[in-house]
């Protein structure tokens, strides 16, 4: 092998025989972090989120630089798939003014809630996924999970929501046109607690934009990676990945990457 790449025999074994700079020692630090922290989130967190975990461990640390060793070691966030829309707004119910407008900012927690429905397959069969997000903070702050898309399960979703936070009237409730939002069941369950209710326009997808991401990183993150049997495993992977992961660890760029769980605790105790 000396002798094909012309190199002195003597200076072979220098090469063998010589440590590791310390360089070399850091990048393998960096790699186990880097691999425990990508493992740690399910293969779900790519470069950014993860050189702004290392920063939050005390790591001096730039994002080319983990991008690189991510490369190296062949990680990559898991590949993000388009969201189908499954909205049937063709009932006979009213229709609510838009009163949300896009502004998908709040000022302070359960002033503003999104909500939206979508679909799950099963190997026994269609699941419909109903959540609720609150705009301050982006958490979930209810879900249900059903085998039949009717209005009960939005107003199961909403009950919890309420129970879970307890908030006060004028709260904007803000959705698309479905009958399940439409129909009177839910409209009641909103008057009784003084919500003010908002829709989107008809067949527009973005005026409901953060539930709409939110199902996208779902579906991306999580459902394209499992196959699910029946409503009991469904239940408890969708319990796992919002009510473990993605209201207490998933990082969020829109919140300085802090989770909506840091996020609400830094931000009210501020204003306290």
């Amino acid at each position: 092998m000396c002798r094909v790449l012309e190199v002195s025999r003597s200076g072979y074994y220098r090469w063998v025989k010589r440590k590791p700079s310390q360089r070399q020692l850091d990048n393998q630090r960096l790699d186990v972090e880097i691999r425990e922290i990508y493992d740690g989130s399910k293969g779900r967190y790519g470069s950014p989120k993860i050189t702004q975990e290392l920063r939050d461990r005390g790591r001096r640390v730039g994002k080319n630089r983990v991008a690189r060793r991510m490369r190296k070691a062949g990680l990559r966030s898991k590949i993000r798939r388009k969201y189908r829309v499954t909205t049937d707004s063709k009932h006979h119910f009213a229709v609510s003014p838009n009163v949300l407008e896009r502004n998908f900012t709040a000022q302070a927690p359960d002033k503003v809630w999104v909500s939206d429905i979508t679909y799950l397959a099963t190997r026994t069969g269609w699941l419909y996924l109903t959540v609720i997000i609150d705009l301050f903070s982006r958490m979930v702050v209810g879900w249900a999970l059903s085998s039949s898309l009717s209005h009960e399960m939005v107003v199961v979703a909403l009950k919890r929501a309420i129970r879970r936070r307890r908030p006060g009237k004028g709260l904007i409730f803000h959705s698309d046109r479905g009958v399940q939002y439409a129909c009177n069941d839910f409209r009641e369950e909103l008057d009784k607690h003084e919500f003010i209710q908002s829709m989107s326009r008809k067949g527009d997808c973005w005026d409901n934009a953060v539930a709409e991401s939110f199902f996208n990183v779902l579906k991306t993150e999580l459902v394209y990676h499992e196959r699910y049997e029946e409503h009991q495993d469904t239940l408890h992977s969708i319990f796992e990945y919002i009510e473990v992961f993605y209201n207490r660890q998933r990082r969020h760029s829109t919140l300085g990457y802090l989770c909506p769980a840091e996020y609400e605790k830094q931000k009210v105790k501020l204003c306290a």
